[in-house]
């Protein structure tokens, strides 16, 4: 009989009394304690099972849990009479900070005292065991609410410390999303502020806690040790491309192709293959994210189901405030190619407004992108680097953009959707007043860079082609700032089939010392399309030239005007 699907259970204790669907990641337990590393730092995208292996590491070491070994019977980990006596023999102090996703410092900092406050309470017993001492009973009840940051950065080192002194044994401290809050704080605008406080926090519980025995943190990104890991010696980091637990996070395929066989679902594999295979993590391959999976086995339905689980607003933000260049890359990602990046997986939230590289960086970690292939170069300085080939992870993920890309226009939509109607009509009247009414709702949207009076309007017009790209791409194949004839155009609409006009547009800023007005800037648009011969592309694919329509639009701040050729 199938395992029953259980969707959002998140407590390994909950999975298995219910008897719910399970994929055994018991493994996990040995190949972690038998490294030895002190303090472990796995980076994973979200709803891979980070919480859940968390969750079934505190069951399993938890003194608060021994003799539970009726959660573990059945699986890998309690075929080893080694691993049975250990079970239930360490104090674990287990956190999260997936809920610290507060907009200013000090309500995320008065969020993870609640945290601290709350694990504090579940010891209360510690005040009467004669274990601490008058002072430590003081600091013990300042652990509350609204607590100072001092009190707050040293609480888990403290609690580490009478928790030694009850058990008589060193403490595993397990930290699970220990990256939200510095997420939220780059969206925010307060990284600055909470850098030195989470700083402080870690270094006390993980750098100079003589009473750890050993402690994991789990993440989507691997923040830059300089940030908040300073001299961290003994932190083993475990990303995307490590091989260590490669596939104690997400399902492999194997693990997929037997689920769907216990739930009668063996005729879908190459359906669900195509949607949702893809993630690699060190040397494995085919690796699915388990959110999507055991949403498909509940519904027995294709679905965005991964990429619709967040807000996504820290990519979309990127994006949308990108270069010209990272806006033509994504072009190609869409369109199924590859994009070339140096990646450091260290992500410097920091620099993410200023480095490219460091977009790249994020969005590989965040399980957006894939690696295709890995090759080494040496750079301008004449060091060797690892330049990385990189593509959309799966379908899954191109839905999730397309669907992104399409909400940007969100604000103007009735204004978009009749401006690509007046577009595929010809209707150029029809055409300047939607494109009107569509700069004026989304122009400030997509040109985060730009000055205040509007002048440089490249991040709207790269939005707009995203967009175009996405909306049009059953009838049309979309490029953009590629060559033909003796130039390069900007935009370019191919048929897909017959019965649809070519179509070329061409953008052009108005510049007053050279033009009178839009018109001229219009008539500047076409003429370059004719002197350039931009139409040699379409004309080589067979389209008559009476069939290919030339567009010049002239931009002046938000005000745009449309010109035909």
């Amino acid at each position: 009989m199938a395992q029953k699907i259980g969707i959002g259970w998140q407590d390994f204790e909950d999975v298995r009394q219910r008897n719910l669907f399970y994929v055994d990641k018991t493994a996990f337990i040995r190949e972690w304690w038998e490294s030895g590393d002190g303090v472990t730092l796995i980076a994973r995208p979200r709803r891979f099972g980070k919480t859940l292996n968390m969750s079934m590491l505190e069951k399993f070491f938890s003194v608060r849990y021994a003799g539970r070994g009726d959660l573990f019977e059945g699986l890998r980990i309690w075929e080893e009479e080694k691993y049975r006596k250990i079970q239930g023999t360490y104090p674990v102090i287990s956190l999260s900070f997936a809920n610290v996703k507060e907009r200013t410092y000090e309500a995320a900092v008065k969020d993870i005292g609640w945290i601290l406050m709350n694990l504090y309470s579940d010891y209360g017993f510690l005040l009467d065991a004669d274990v601490l001492n008058e002072n430590e009973k003081q600091f013990f009840q300042s652990v509350k609410a609204g607590m100072d940051e001092l009190t707050a950065s040293k609480a888990i080192y403290q609690l580490s410390l009478y928790l030694y002194r009850y058990y008589g044994k060193k403490v595993i401290i397990l930290l699970d999303e220990y990256d939200t809050p510095m997420q939220e704080a780059y969206v925010s605008g307060c990284w600055n502020q909470i850098v030195p406080f989470i700083r402080n926090l870690f270094n006390a519980a993980f750098k100079t806690n003589p009473y750890l025995e050993r402690a994991v943190m789990t993440g989507i990104t691997r923040v830059s040790k300089e940030s908040i890991f300073s001299d961290l010696n003994n932190l083993e980091v475990v990303t995307v491309s490590s091989e260590k637990y490669a596939d104690s996070f997400g399902f492999t395929e194997e693990e997929v192709f037997a689920a769907l066989d216990e739930h009668g679902l063996s005729d879908r594999k190459q359906e669900v293959k195509h949607w949702y295979d893809g993630f690699t993590f060190g040397n494995k391959a085919d690796i699915y994210n388990p959110w999507s999976i055991i949403n498909y086995l509940d519904k027995k339905k294709l679905g965005a189901y991964w990429a619709n689980t967040s807000s996504n607003s820290l990519v979309g933000n990127l994006i949308q405030g990108g270069s010209q260049g990272l806006k033509e890359d994504f072009e190609t990602l869409l369109k199924g190619g590859t994009v070339t990046a140096e990646i450091d997986e260290q992500v410097v939230y920091h620099q993410l407004d200023e480095d490219e590289q460091a977009v790249w960086s994020l969005l590989l970690a965040s399980g957006y992108l894939k690696v295709k292939a890995l090759r080494s170069h040496a750079g301008e300085s004449g060091k060797w680097g690892q330049e990385y080939e990189l593509g959309l992870t799966n379908f899954e993920v191109l839905v999730m953009f397309q669907g992104m890309i399409s909400r940007w226009f969100g604000r103007a939509a009735y204004g978009y959707n009749s401006f690509i109607k007046a577009l595929l009509l010809g209707d150029v009247d029809a055409m300047n007043a939607y494109m009107n009414r569509v700069t004026a709702a989304t122009f400030s949207y997509f040109d985060t860079a730009s000055s205040p009076s509007g002048e440089e309007p490249e991040r709207f017009y790269h939005g707009f082609v995203l967009g175009l790209m996405v909306d049009l791409s059953d009838r049309y194949v979309l490029t953009s700032n590629r060559e033909s004839g003796f130039g390069r155009y900007d935009v370019m609409l191919e048929p897909r089939k017959a019965g649809y006009d070519g179509i070329i547009l061409e953008f052009k800023v108005f510049q007053p010392r050279k033009e009178k007005g839009l018109e001229d800037a219009v008539e500047a648009a076409l003429k370059q399309i004719e002197e350039k011969r931009y139409e040699t592309a379409l004309a080589e694919k067979g389209i008559p030239k009476e069939r290919i329509r030339k567009y010049g639009f002239a931009f002046r701040g938000k005000e745009v005007l449309i010109g035909e050729g």
